[in-house]
């Protein structure tokens, strides 16, 4: 079937009669289809309509001069048809208004059946005639002042995008009989109405001329118009050359129109539903690509959600003369079946390498389609270079997932499927958690006629590659995304969760992060930041999960967020998301700039035997997480300890989870939970013994030790407190933090035997040295004995001092004005 007939028969479908195609219009004197915008670019009338499979221009650079005259008429076309839609959308504010009065025109009800999906199909065509009018109006590089060649002009990623969201009509379509019927019904009966509908004036043209619609014409507007966009796209793609960036994009986007067309057309609802035996029709819920794993062998499939039952599915694209279709691999009742998930897998040093060079070299190839310049040898290494970057991602596409979900019948058939976001595979398990708990009973399908259904069921038509976008695409991330994941409120009992932090974009870098586990904790709080290398990222997820003992943790929420380039800035920007009934507290950064060559995943710098300040920097923090984990733990379970901090733990406990702090933070958290309190002092002990300086400067030991002499208690703390300030911010922060942790255990030392001077003891020669003389350190020299005194006499001071100032444990993510919430 031709597009021609595809549309015609499209409108046969609605019962739009032929002749009644194009007398919608009752009353307009003039006719305002946009045919004439479009005469010599794609006409309507079958006599006149002649598409060809292949081009029959005599050159490229005809194509191109012709591709332009296209769009510049599409562009027309499409300021047209917005302001259409803006004249129907112009009563819908006083009608809904009204119908909150005594004597409405239409109901709430009736309002929304009229307008349906009417704001959204106007919102989408904006959007795509804003950018396609910039690209036709900016001037491109090297023209000065001249509009885009027509070599230079990509608009495929525009047209793209807007098929994407052709979906929109389909619930407009869905409503139109219904919305014509309200409109009908009410013009006979209501005299306010029909003035109304009768005589809808829209501003035509460059000289404004008015131009009479009815309401039932302009309702008929987005029907007409979801023809004519797959008539549109089968010219743009004949005036595109095939060595053109733009064609495959193009090609892309023709078919997913032509399918939704015919989707349409062959009403396959009615044709491909099969009644279950408790009366629900089998549809389709959800589809997308998942990693199938069979005997150890991972392949890319199509994996179909239907009302009762999983189809899994493998693609064999579209050849000459055959169209695209699948091949059936297995299937699922929901019925009883059973699902396990699982937090992500350790990859072998072998995948991580296979990984890294993939990477590396998919960075390399991005890196050349953005310096191909214009001419024809250029634009085939451009064509060669992207088939490549497609087959290395979909290799990583393939062989990176982590995230696994086991599916397991009652009849004893299991399946693995493997997939690389956990926000993902959340999406997953809900739907298939939320069908399953109802009493399911399965028709045996029909194997055949299902998997080929599938091709025009579908909702999703390709893999996830960002390898067929524009190189340059002005509203993706390109630089280091920044994330300081602060706190979360709202949990219903104190838990011990975490926050996984996810961004999209090309397969170059790492997209996912994970904060530390919080303690069991009401109000967890993490004040950690996470940083992703982006190039291409559009949007950040995040989930709230809580840290279980049992097979798999449990999200407790989850959202998406949109990354905007406009609100994005190097500034902070703090806000709160709502994921479920957790609200989650973060701050973004972003800061664009040219990006390396993804590097192999580094182990994690080491965090013992690393000065305060480089640590802190490391982690983008004042305290550093070591120090706070192991004092939050403390106090969960060892303040009624007796002798904590002063009995030791076994030495070789300490050495390994000193070994997990130097290699994975979140691993070592959850070490820290099954240790020994002891354990877990120890460490802290050790931390700061092997700091390379002492976590009180040397160079104000000398002058602590002279404010010992003062007599006056207020005056010593005062310039104890004074010395303090000429510290460093995280050296400072962390003594006090620690200090004021010191002083809650002693509140508890008729229980735990720990008194301030015991304390004292403890912590004093692990927090003060003696400078070393002939280092550059010159002064009165100290023996041992007179050094212990003054170093357990100068924490003692300041754990006397009843007005410490606090203790901040992370920079200020906050330098913009106000916060900003989103709620999901």
């Amino acid at each position: 079937m031709d597009v021609y007939q595809e549309a015609v028969g499209y409108l046969e479908s609605r019962h739009v009669p032929g002749e009644g195609r194009r007398q919608v219009v009752v009353e307009a004197e003039t006719e305002v289809l946009e045919e004439d915008v479009f005469q010599e670019c794609s006409p309507l009338h079958p006599e006149s309509l002649d598409l060809p499979d292949t081009p029959t221009l005599c050159s490229p650079k005809e194509m191109l001069e012709r591709r332009l005259v296209l769009l510049k008429g599409i562009l027309g076309s499409e300021e047209v048809y917005l302001r259409e839609l803006d004249t129907l959308l112009t009563p819908m504010k006083a009608l809904r208004a009204s119908a909150g009065t005594s004597q409405p025109v239409l109901s709430s009800q009736q309002v929304q059946t009229v307008f349906y999906q009417v704001p959204e199909i106007r919102d989408m065509h904006q959007s795509f005639y804003s950018g396609l009018k910039a690209r036709l109006t900016e001037p491109g590089p090297g023209q000065d002042g001249e509009i885009y060649t027509a070599f230079d002009l990509m608009v495929g990623d525009l047209f793209l995008k807007m098929v994407n969201q052709i979906g929109l009509y389909g619930g407009f379509i869905g409503n139109y009989e219904e919305a014509v019927e309200v409109v009908r019904r009410c013009t006979l009966s209501d005299p306010r109405f029909r003035t109304l509908a009768q005589s809808m004036m829209s501003r035509n043209g460059s000289n404004k001329t008015p131009t009479k619609y009815t309401f039932e014409a302009l309702l008929y507007k987005p029907l007409d118009r979801v023809t004519k966009t797959t008539l549109v796209l089968h010219d743009l793609l004949k005036t595109t050359p095939q060595q053109h960036r733009d064609y495959r994009r193009l090609q892309e986007a023709l078919r997913l129109s032509r399918s939704f067309l015919s989707g349409i057309n062959e009403s396959s609802q009615c044709k491909r539903e099969v009644t279950l035996s408790h009366g629900m029709r089998r549809k389709l819920m959800r589809d997308g690509f998942v990693v199938d794993v069979s005997e150890g062998e991972r392949s890319l499939r199509h994996l179909f959600l239907y009302t009762d039952l999983l189809l899994c599915n493998r693609n064999k694209p579209a050849t000459k003369g055959k169209q695209e279709q699948y091949r059936f691999c297995w299937f699922l009742p929901l019925g009883g079946l059973k699902l396990r998930w699982g937090a992500d897998q350790e990859r072998s040093p072998d995948a991580h390498l296979r990984i890294h060079t993939a990477r590396t070299k998919m960075h390399l190839l991005r890196q050349q389609l953005r310096h191909y310049a214009n001419g024809s040898r250029a634009m085939a290494l451009a064509a060669r270079s992207r088939k490549k970057l497609e087959q290395m991602e979909l290799m990583l596409l393939t062989h990176s997932p982590v995230y696994t979900l086991e599916l397991h019948s009652p009849s004893g058939k299991s399946h693995t499927l493997l997939l690389s976001s956990l926000f993902e595979l959340e999406e997953w398990r809900e739907v298939i958690d939320k069908l399953t708990k109802d009493n399911i009973e399965t028709v045996p399908p029909d194997l055949l006629t299902l998997t080929s259904a599938c091709v025009k069921l579908r909702m999703t038509q390709q893999p996830p590659l960002h390898s067929t976008r524009a190189v340059e695409d002005e509203e993706s991330l390109c630089g280091t995304l920044s994330v300081a994941v602060h706190s979360a409120c709202g949990l219903q009992q104190p838990t011990s969760v975490y926050v996984c932090v996810e961004v999209d974009g090309s397969e170059f870098y790492d997209k996912q992060v994970q904060t530390h586990s919080s303690v069991p904790s009401l109000n967890p709080h993490w004040d950690q930041e996470l940083c992703f290398q982006v190039d291409g990222a559009q949007e950040l997820r995040l989930l709230c999960v809580s840290e279980s003992d049992g097979q798999h943790d449990i999200v407790l929420g989850k959202t998406s967020v949109k990354l905007d380039t406009k609100t994005l800035r190097r500034r902070w920007r703090r806000q709160t998301l709502r994921l479920g009934q957790v609200e989650v507290t973060l701050s973004l950064k972003y800061c664009a700039h040219p990006l390396e060559p993804p590097s192999a995943t580094a182990p994690q710098k080491p965090v013992f035997c690393v000065s305060i300040e480089t640590l802190a920097q490391q982690e983008g923090v004042l305290v550093p997480h070591v120090v706070r984990c192991c004092v939050e733990e403390v106090e969960r379970r060892g303040l009624d300890e007796v002798g904590i901090y002063r009995v030791s733990g076994t030495s070789s406990d300490i050495g390994t989870l000193k070994a997990a702090f130097n290699s994975n933070l979140r691993e070592a958290v959850t070490k820290l939970r099954s240790a020994e309190v002891n354990v877990v002092s120890g460490v802290l002990k050790l931390f700061f013994r092997e700091l390379p300086e002492a976590l009180v400067p040397m160079k104000i030991f000398q002058s602590l030790a002279k404010t010992l002499k003062i007599q006056d208690v207020t005056s010593r703390l005062a310039s104890m407190l004074s010395l303090l300030q000429s510290c460093s911010e995280p050296n400072r922060h962390t003594l006090l933090y620690l200090l004021h942790h010191l002083q809650r255990v002693s509140e508890k030392q008729a229980v735990n035997r720990m008194s301030l001077m015991n304390l004292a003891t403890v912590f004093g020669p692990s927090l003060l040295r003696l400078p070393v003389v002939g280092l550059g350190h010159d002064g009165p020299t100290m023996d041992i004995s007179q050094e212990v005194v003054v170093q357990v006499q100068v924490v003692f001071c300041y754990l006397q001092c009843n007005n410490l100032p606090e203790a901040q444990t992370s920079r200020p993510h906050d330098s913009d004005a106000e916060d900003e919430t989103t709620h999901k």
